[in-house]
């Protein structure tokens, strides 16, 4: 047995986590990033992008859940769907639960996807043979860019604000994908954990504002994301997406057959009441 150290917040807050390690799967250097891909005694296979754990097969639910079904629901009638990111898999599975049309995923790390199809499937589970899925490698701020045809809700599945991740936290990307969405349409961002990355949520919501009229974040919490909350960051035009009664949402969920482990209708309603100190960095 060996040890895996996590070490995101330790130069800064004095805080690392470790996870036993029965073996390494795989590891290598993209032209992007770092990847390895772990076998733990506790969280099944776990992917790790520069020393960073992405998801895990034990709690992935946990994230790709909330990331898809809260603005998918919120929506409810979404049928074109842009997922930035998100090469493990996971989100594209979730939002394909759903009756849409077609669902866009721009990765910009071809090893991600294909490494993640054949060490932990189980993450997508088919979801990039279905017919209505396009991947497409190359990099979401460029297609943010040069994209016309609209979407209802585009989800960033990003890494951290750093290395292949970074552009995605950028009020150019930001403003690209409200021209993108109109007035109907969500955009949902990961923001990190607040405990400890408080700055990453008040920069993201800051880049937002003067893109949409009702923004804000949701809370959700992942065991090996540590430190407490993690908040996803919610912008949309109209501020009925975000404030769907439960009765709307169980209809919806029900409508769409989902069984979740996570996600449910007072969950989706809950996860908007944020503690004080988060709400302080919503600024």
């Amino acid at each position: 047995m060996t040890w895996f150290d996590e070490t995101l917040h330790l130069a800064r807050h004095g805080y690392a986590q470790r996870i036993e390690v029965v073996r390494e799967v795989h590891r290598e250097k993209t032209p992007f990033q770092d990847m390895a891909i772990l076998e733990s005694r506790g969280f099944g296979r776990v992917l790790v992008l520069d020393g960073v754990v992405q998801t895990t097969e034990r709690d992935e639910f946990v994230y790709h859940e909330m990331i898809s079904h809260v603005p998918m629901l919120g929506h409810g009638q979404a049928r074109r769907v842009l997922i930035i990111g998100g090469g493990d898999g996971g989100v594209l599975r979730e939002v394909l639960r759903h009756p849409v049309e077609r669902a866009v995923m721009v990765e910009i790390d071809r090893a991600v996807v294909e490494r993640c199809r054949e060490f932990m499937p189980g993450l997508s589970d088919g979801a990039f043979d279905d017919p209505r899925a396009e991947v497409l490698f190359d990099d979401g701020i460029r297609y943010v860019e040069d994209q016309t045809e609209p979407f209802d809700v585009i989800i960033v599945d990003s890494t951290d604000p750093m290395g292949p991740g970074e552009v995605l936290f950028t009020e150019r990307f930001y403003a690209n994908c409200a021209r993108l969405l109109g007035e109907r349409g969500v955009v949902v961002t990961q923001c990190g954990v607040p405990f400890f990355q408080g700055s990453e949520l008040a920069a993201s919501q800051d880049r937002l504002k003067p893109h949409f009229a009702d923004v804000s974040a949701f809370v959700l919490a992942v065991p090996t994301y540590v430190g407490g909350l993690m908040t996803l960051g919610w912008a949309a035009n109209d501020p009925g997406l975000r404030h769907r009664s439960e009765s709307d949402l169980t209809e919806r969920y029900v409508d769409a057959g989902l069984a979740t482990r996570y996600y449910s209708p007072p969950v989706h309603r809950a996860a908007f009441a944020l503690p004080p100190f988060v709400i302080r960095l919503l600024g």
